[in-house]
Parts: structure tokens; C-alpha cells; sequence
């Protein structure tokens, strides 16, 4: 008998086991993938919204729930739970009140005219005082636009207010429930998305080794620009560290996040950290073994970085490498080989990529006993950040009054010619018309791409499912594809939004196709007016921005050196919270730099001005950060040299801090100066002595050389160079 009970219960056994390998792949992917969690979250609520009452055979309402909950979506925050409830009251009130103006001003356009601009400025001056009230006035204006498109078939006046209102409230509530079943889910999924950012860096950064000089200009180029995600990524884990901090009374629930965040600003200096001309080691023959080992530790680092984002978001402990150990112990024993003697040049990148080892892999060891660290904050009042936006001079103040003219002009155009779901032309704007002229023309040729790709594929879609049931899988998959798109690549989410809604349309009024070609019409106008109004309006150059952004990363580079003397002279006594402050604004300046030169190569011809030099500076001062990353990184009080190192920084220092006021006055005396600290430099790093020593000169003579070449090269931007009518 039990002999049968044992065989009988074996099918059930297997049933269960092969339910689980089934299941937890799945739940796998599905945490550990933030926008498809996004995107099967938003879509099931439109689901459990929309499809009872196209059953019920009353689509309008199906659609307009649906869209509610889809700017309820777009405009969602990352907060801790009880900001959240915050934000999602803000949000249900000024949805009721924007939705609600529209309704009662369609019959008089003038003053809705007049409102569509008056709230524009006013929503977009609120939006600049937090992360918060960013999101929860970027959707009021959305459904704002969603009423008037939806105002002809409405039946009443109060439908749509309280329908598209209901809509964002639901997702908000069953968003908030899943908030609520992993409360930490938001802080976990921004640090996952600084490691991965830290991977990509890293990968990158792997193709430096081995290098030669041609190749070198173009990686360094896109280090630039992944540095810019990943300092935004930095900055976000901020903002939402932040948020949980200000909400969670018991600190030792938030310590291990703050802990995993210093970690990856740890690794960041230390990955963003240059120590030698990569290209000249290159050539030295001996030197291409470790050369290539470097490649490979820093392609593993990479892959263990992005493994520890994928242990967060769907927690599960994070396993070390054992490969990298092997990697890190190989190297070494590679260095002791080479010239034991003099010492190998790369000891102290090798040092740095050691140290970045043994943080990951102590990263689950108990650092409780320390000081927790703090975070920069802003502290001015919400009254002080609305008053300090309220000049004409601040670019919020510029962009709203700019955003606010174009969607003016846009309703002039639909109010004045009649057009059919005009309405597109504003929406179009909103979207399209950036702060930026660069911004705004990336915008828009991915817009009027996705609009073209979604109209065509989305018809010849309808037309082979032509029945209710399928509209509707199809509008549901077509939001769901949105989403999973909107951050990864924007023109193919437009595709989707546009198929979306076409059957949206055709499920209200069977004339999804029929609005489809004037959409695209409404899409050039749209995507027009916002060009023109940047292009017209008070337009930011970048060759007029850029001796303001110049001066502004030079300042910032003198602040960080001097922070990094300071490290070495207190030997990392107490908190670095000033030393971390002034790195991170360091990097800001320089992404600025960075994304500057970007901009500029999708201006117009004319305005391309100081193109090469602009390059040139960008990359010497993305070079000079990239020293004093390193000389900051090996700031432990065992790596630090001899005390002529501080008189010769000191040096450098306060010519660095002279150079960026762009003082056109002592060019000479600079030089001079410079030229002395860099002969004495060169005869320290020929002297006998401790090798970190001669490596942490070696980095000063690098911050020197290319602190002169900066001066040279930014004459071009010194006082009186650049006409203001230019």
C-alpha cells in the first residue's frame, strides 16, 4: 500500500517541480526587467478598466479610463510609499481641475486659448520645484489635451473629468498596492540602473586596453557620453535616497541602501580615473600582456556589476566571481615580474582595479559600525526654488513661456481652420518642443518617424483584425509595447502610442482609419511649430553657451582638487559628504561640456561656431577629470606620497583656479609657473623611490600638462571672442 502511495503521489511531485522551474524564470524576468514591470502594470490595469465595459457595449467610457490611466501612468513618480499618496492626491486634483476647465471653456476658445497658455507657464514653474510635482503637472496638461480630443463625443460635461480622473486614480491605487508589497522596490530598481550604467562604462572603457592613439579619441568620446547616464543615474538614486530618508524614521532600514549607493560612487571615481597615456604604454611591447589582462578585469568587473543589479532587483544574494580574484592575483603577479626595480607605470591602475575587487566582493559584509553617511540635499524652501525660477534669464522661465506660445499657436491654427482632432497638433507639441533646439529635433524626427511607421502598420494590423475582441487585445498589447519602449528607444514607442490610438478610435466610433491621415498631418504641423518655436525664441546656442559651461567645469575641477588635497591632509577623518559633494558637481560640469558639443553637431550649419575647438576642450577637460578621479581614488592615507606632493598640487591648484575665471590677464606668468611645477615634476618621477610615489607625481605632471593645454586652447572663448549677436 505505501508502496502505491509513494508511486501515486510522484506525478504530483513532478507537477509541482516542473510548475516551479516553469515559474521562477518567470518571475525572474519579470522583476528584473523595470520597464517590462512598468509596462505588464500599466497594461493590466487598462485591462481590468477597458474591457468590461466594451462588453457592456460601451467603448467611450472603455477608452477614456484607459487613457486616464495611461497619463496617470506617464506622469508617476518614484517616491516612497507615503510620498506616493501625496503625489497621487496632487495628481486625482489637478486632473479633476484641468479636465474639468477644459470642458466648461470649449464653448468660449477664446479664454480656453488664453488658459491652455496661462497654464502651461504655471504648470511647468510647479514642475521645477521637485521631482514630484514634475510628474503630476506634465499629466495634467496631458489630460487636459485628452479632454479636448475627446470633448465632440463626450455626452456631458462631467464624463470626462471624472473618467480620465478615475482612470489615473485606479492605476495609482493598484500601483501603490504593488509599491506596498515591496516597499523598497523603487530604491532597489534605481541603484540597479547605476550598476548597469557602471557595466556599460566599464565595458567601454576595456577597449582602452590595448589601445592605440586613433582608436582612443573615439572611445574616450563615448566615455564622455556614458559617463552622462551614469552621473544621471547617480543623480537619481539621490533623489529617491532622499525621498526614503525623509519618510522612514528608523535609519537602519535605509543603511544598506546608502551603503550599496557609496559603493557605486566608489566605483565610479575609480572607473572614471585615467593614470597614464593608454595609447603609449600600448606600444611597448612588454607591456601588452598586462595591458590585455586589464581589458579582461575590467570587461569581468563589468559583468559583475551588472550581475549585483540583477541580485537587487530580484533579491537574491549577490555571488562574487571567483574569476576575478584569479584575474586581480594574475596581474599582480604579472607587475612583480616586470622591471621590479623601477616599478611598472601601471601599478596604480592595477591598485585601482584591485580596490574596485575587493568592494564588490565585501559588499555583504557588515558595515554597521560606522557613521551612515548623508546625502546632499536642497535645502531651500519650495517659496525660494519658485522665486528663484521666476527671471526671465532661468531656462525653466524661457522654456515655459516658449512651450506656452507654441501650444497657443498650435490651437489658433486647429480653432482657425477647423481642422478635424486639431487637437493632434498640440498634443504633438507637447511632446516634441524640448528646452533645447537639439533636443527638439531629435524629438521630432522620431516623432514624425513613429507617427508615419505606427499609421501604416497599424492600418494594415486593423484591417486582419477587424473584430471588437481583437481591436481590444490589440490596443492593450500596442500600450503594453509603449511602455516597454518609451525609455529604450522613443520613435519605436511611438509607433505603438499611434496604434494604440487607432483602435482606440475605432472602437468608439469605427473611424480609427479615417483619423489616422489627419493625425499625420497634425503631426507635421505639430512637430513644425515646435521646431520654429526653438528655433526662433530665444534659442540657446551652444557656442554662446559655451564659455559660461567652460568656466563653470574649470571652477568645479578646482573645487574637486582642492577637496582631494584636503582627503589626503585629513587622512579621511569623518564624513566626505563635502569631498563627495564637489566630485559629483565636477562631473555635472563636465556632462554639460560633454552634451554641449553633442547638441552641437545637429545645429544649424551657421551656428556650429568653435565646432573643433569646442571638441577639443571637452575632451582635455573630460582627460583633466579623469586624472583627478585617479589621484582621488588612491587618497587613502597608505598611498600617500612624499610631502612635496601637496606643494606641487598646490602649484597646479591655484593656477587652475586662476584659468577658470577665463582671466585673459598673466597668460604668461601662467605658463611660466606651470612649466617650472612640470620640469620639477619630471625630475621627481626620474628619481629613485617608492613607485606609488613616482605614479601619484606622474599624475600631477598629467593634471599640469593638461591644465596648460586648456589655457591655450580657451583663448578662443576668453572675453570679447564671441560676438553676443553671433
Amino acid at each position: 500500500m505505501g508502496k502505491q502511495q509513494h508511486h501515486s503521489g510522484r506525478p504530483a511531485i513532478l507537477s509541482l517541480l516542473e510548475r516551479q522551474a516553469w515559474y521562477e524564470p518567470a518571475r525572474r524576468a519579470f522583476w528584473s526587467n523595470p520597464d517590462l514591470l512598468m509596462a505588464a502594470k500599466t497594461t493590466v490595469v487598462m485591462a481590468f478598466l477597458s474591457i468590461p465595459f466594451v462588453l457592456a457595449g460601451l467603448p467611450l467610457l472603455s477608452v477614456t479610463l484607459a487613457l486616464g490611466a495611461l497619463a496617470g501612468a506617464l506622469s508617476e513618480t518614484d517616491d516612497h510609499p507615503r510620498g506616493r499618496i501625496k503625489s497621487l492626491g496632487l495628481k486625482v486634483i489637478s486632473f479633476g481641475i484641468s479636465s474639468l476647465s477644459v470642458e466648461l471653456l470649449r464653448l468660449y476658445p477664446v479664454l480656453l486659448g488664453l488658459g491652455l497658455a496661462a497654464s502651461t507657464i504655471v504648470f511647468l514653474l510647479l514642475g521645477g520645484l521637485s521631482e514630484r510635482y514634475r510628474g503630476v503637472t506634465f499629466g495634467a496638461l496631458l489630460v487636459g489635451i485628452y479632454t479636448m480630443l475627446g470633448a465632440e463625443i463626450s455626452p456631458a460635461w462631467y464624463w470626462q473629468p471624472v473618467l480620465l480622473t478615475s482612470g489615473a486614480l485606479v492605476y495609482g491605487i493598484f500601483s501603490l498596492a504593488l509599491l506596498y508589497y515591496r516597499p523598497w522596490r523603487l530604491l532597489e530598481e534605481q541603484l540597479a540602473r547605476g550598476f548597469f550604467a557602471l557595466s556599460k562604462y566599464l565595458d567601454e572603457k576595456a577597449n582602452l586596453f590595448p589601445s592605440n592613439e586613433k582608436l582612443q579619441g573615439e572611445v574616450r568620446n563615448r566615455l564622455a557620453l556614458l559617463n552622462v547616464q551614469l552621473v544621471t543615474a547617480l543623480d537619481r538614486c539621490k533623489e529617491v535616497l532622499n525621498s526614503y530618508g525623509d519618510a522612514v524614521k528608523d535609519e537602519a532600514q535605509i543603511r544598506p541602501y546608502l551603503e550599496h549607493f557609496m559603493l557605486l560612487q566608489s566605483l565610479h571615481e575609480r572607473a572614471t580615473s585615467s593614470h597614464e597615456r593608454y595609447d603609449h604604454l600600448s606600444r611597448d611591447a612588454a607591456n601588452r600582456e598586462i595591458m590585455e589582462g586589464i581589458g579582461q578585469l575590467l570587461h569581468q568587473l563589468a559583468r559583475a556589476s551588472r550581475n549585483f543589479a540583477y541580485s537587487l532587483l530580484i533579491r537574491i544574494p549577490y555571488h562574487h566571481p571567483a574569476a576575478l580574484d584569479w584575474t586581480v592575483k594574475a596581474l599582480n603577479d604579472q607587475l612583480e615580474k616586470y622591471r621590479p626595480d623601477q616599478g611598472n607605470p601601471l601599478i596604480l591602475l592595477v591598485r585601482n582595479l584591485s580596490r574596485s575587487n575587493s568592494l564588490l566582493r565585501n559588499l555583504n559584509d557588515d558595515h554597521r559600525s560606522g557613521l551612515i553617511p548623508r546625502l546632499e540635499k536642497d535645502s531651500r524652501s519650495l517659496k525660494q526654488r519658485l522665486n528663484d525660477q521666476l527671471r526671465f534669464s532661468h531656462p525653466r522661465m524661457r522654456h515655459a513661456i516658449r512651450l506656452s506660445l507654441c501650444l497657443l499657436a498650435g490651437f489658433c491654427i486647429s480653432e482657425g481652420f477647423a481642422l478635424e482632432k486639431g487637437e493632434w497638433i498640440i498634443l504633438t507639441s507637447l511632446f516634441v518642443c524640448q528646452p533645447s533646439y537639439s533636443e527638439t529635433r531629435r524629438k521630432l524626427f522620431q516623432r514624425v518617424l513613429g507617427t508615419l511607421s505606427g499609421v501604416f502598420g497599424g492600418v494594415l494590423v486593423v484591417q486582419l483584425l477587424p473584430t471588437v475582441a481583437g481591436q481590444v487585445l490589440l490596443m492593450l498589447l500596442a500600450a503594453f509595447a509603449f511602455f516597454v519602449w518609451l525609455r529604450r528607444n522613443y520613435a519605436v514607442s511611438v509607433v505603438f502610442i499611434t496604434i494604440f490610438v487607432l483602435c482606440a478610435f475605432n472602437l468608439i466610433s469605427s473611424q480609427g482609419v479615417a483619423v489616422m491621415f489627419p493625425r499625420m498631418f497634425d503631426t507635421m504641423i505639430g512637430s513644425a511649430l515646435a521646431i520654429l518655436t526653438v528655433r526662433l525664441l530665444w534659442p540657446d546656442w551652444q557656442h554662446k553657451r559655451m564659455p559660461g559651461l567652460l568656466n563653470e567645469a574649470m571652477t568645479h575641477n578646482a573645487a574637486y582638487f582642492q577637496a582631494i588635497l584636503n582627503e589626503y591632509r585629513q587622512a579621511n577623518a569623518g564624513d566626505d559628504l563635502g569631498y563627495r559633494i564637489a566630485r559629483r558637481q565636477a562631473h555635472r560640469a563636465d556632462n554639460a561640456l560633454a552634451l554641449a558639443w553633442q547638441d552641437m553637431q545637429v545645429e544649424p550649419r551657421k551656428r556650429r561656431q568653435f565646432r573643433e575647438q569646442a571638441f577639443t576642450l571637452t575632451y582635455l577637460n573630460h582627460a583633466l577629470l579623469s586624472y583627478l578621479s585617479a589621484l582621488g581614488a588612491h587618497r587613502d592615507p597608505v598611498e600617500t606620497s612624499a610631502d612635496d606632493l601637496f606643494d606641487l598640487a598646490s602649484q597646479i591648484l591655484a593656477v587652475l583656479q586662476e584659468t577658470s575665471r577665463l582671466n585673459p590677464e598673466n597668460t604668461g606668468e601662467k605658463h611660466l609657473r606651470l612649466n617650472d611645477t612640470i620640469a620639477r615634476l619630471r625630475s621627481l618621477m626620474a628619481e629613485p623611490g617608492p613607485p606609488a610615489a613616482r605614479q601619484q607625481y606622474t599624475l600631477l605632471y598629467h593634471i599640469a600638462e593638461v591644465t596648460l593645454k586648456m589655457i591655450d586652447r580657451s583663448r578662443i572663448f576668453r572675453p570679447g571672442r564671441v560676438q553676443p549677436g553671433d
